[in-house]
């Protein structure tokens, strides 16, 4: 039996009830925002500490991802037998397990285990984010879901600014040194340099997991009451029957390519914005470049909270629809016309990014039962393998290319975005 599994929530008495649970859950997307994009300083970090292509420095999102997708479901399945809090607990100490082996691996300067210390932290967020999600939507009325998840994630992007700026000052460095200055160096100032880089992330990452187990150990402490599940029609007899139900689905197979999709270009856009700058604005350093990383993700958290108020107005596919449609022409811009403007072009996608992965996440679990929820939840989750597959993709565009021309897969992602909507305001009729 699960420690939050069946007691519907009524009135102002249920509210308090839930008030200090929904402040920790809240917490969580704070945390696992930092995490996501510290990653986007480590790409620019490594491929200086370790002298890697854009394709090697792409593998530190692959390796994260891959977390996601590998443990996802296994989380579903601890979620569904010890509940919730269980699983949030679990999460928080894989997430901080990763962030302390950090240290022994710049100790060794071994850039294979960094990437294995990421795919821990993925694999703690992957907890973190299968509980989190479907949490949220089941806080309220099921017509108010999808506002009430871009709600709660409005406040991941402080996370994710937090993560930045961790970077930006305690991680990067002014000092750039181009192929040919290393060239130019002793062999004793080089190894000195590129330690030095590598070593940079060693206390930052200390402190983030002192502090995440730190967390663990309060939620511990914390009680937690009973989740509220809304009367829905009975569950499948079996988890295969659940999983054929779901797979059988339109709209939900639909969320699922759409989630792949977004997922690639969230993380392909931020993770090659500080390239991307430096190659089309020369001299510009990385410390300096992320200073548009930054703006991104302002934008980010102005558009969640901006896109829960125009739900209000407008319905949540048709918002989808329209946002997505903006970033196709957004990302093509910054193809043809790379440079200061095209930068702007991309702080400006991150607006319009704003609304989806929630949009869609609750468009995929919406009207379900209890069971079908739950792995419905996982399987979103697992999708978030397209941030490894299509950062890798572009950085291969880029090393083959330039930096401009691999914002080509972003635009096609939002794309796909933009069929999805329209497919599910079919489904759903002229409503949605």
């Amino acid at each position: 039996m699960t420690d939050d599994s069946s007691t519907p929530a009524a009135g102002a008495t249920s509210a308090g009830r839930y008030a200090l649970p929904l402040v920790l859950i809240v917490s969580l997307f704070f945390l696992w925002g930092t995490a996501n994009n510290l990653n986007d300083v480590l790409i620019a970090q490594f491929k200086k500490a370790f002298v890697l292509s854009d394709f090697g420095a792409g593998l530190v999102q692959s390796a994260f991802y891959l977390g996601y997708f590998l443990i996802a479901m296994p989380a579903g399945i601890y979620m569904r037998r010890f509940g919730y809090k269980s699983a949030v607990i679990f999460g928080l100490v894989l997430y901080g397990i990763g962030a302390l082996l950090f240290w022994p691996a710049a100790q060794n300067a071994t850039y294979g285990m960094f990437l294995f210390a990421l795919f821990v932290i993925a694999s703690g967020l992957a907890f973190l984010e299968t509980s989190a999600n479907p949490f949220v939507t089941l806080l309220g009325p099921p017509e108010t879901a999808t506002r009430r998840l871009n709600l709660a994630q409005a406040f991941n992007p402080l996370g994710s600014l937090a993560g930045i700026q961790i970077g930006q000052h305690f991680i990067l460095s002014s000092i750039d040194r181009t192929p040919d200055q290393l060239a130019a160096m002793t062999a004793s100032a080089r190894t000195a340099y590129l330690l030095g880089e590598t070593r940079a992330v060693q206390w930052p990452y200390l402190f983030i997991g002192l502090a995440v187990l730190g967390w663990a150990v309060l939620i511990l402490m914390t009680s937690f009451p009973k989740i509220a599940v809304p009367t829905e029609a009975p569950s499948k007899a079996s988890e295969g029957g659940a999983l054929r139900h779901l797979l059988g689905d339109k709209s939900f197979v639909g969320a699922l390519f759409a989630q792949f999709f977004y997922v690639g270009a969230q993380v392909g856009v931020w993770s090659y914005t500080i390239r991307y700058v430096q190659a089309n604005m020369h001299g510009t350093s990385a410390r300096d470049a992320a200073n548009f990383l930054t703006a991104e993700l302002v934008c980010f958290m102005v558009g969640r909270f901006a896109g829960a108020g125009l739900m209000k107005y407008i319905a949540p596919v048709r918002l989808l629809a329209l946002f997505a449609v903006i970033n196709v022409g957004l990302t093509l811009y910054a193809v043809l016309l790379p440079g200061l403007s095209g930068a702007y072009a991309l702080a400006a996608c991150s607006f319009f990014m704003s609304v989806m992965y929630p949009t869609i996440f609750a468009l995929g679990v919406q009207g379900r039962s209890d069971d079908q929820r739950k792995l419905g939840s996982a399987l979103l989750v697992m999708t978030i393998i397209g941030g490894a597959v299509l950062t890798a993709l572009m950085g291969a565009v880029s090393d083959h290319s330039t930096m401009a021309t691999a914002m080509l897969v972003p635009m096609g992602c939002f794309a796909v975005i933009a069929c999805f909507a329209w497919q599910q305001r079919r489904l759903k009729g002229s409503a949605a």
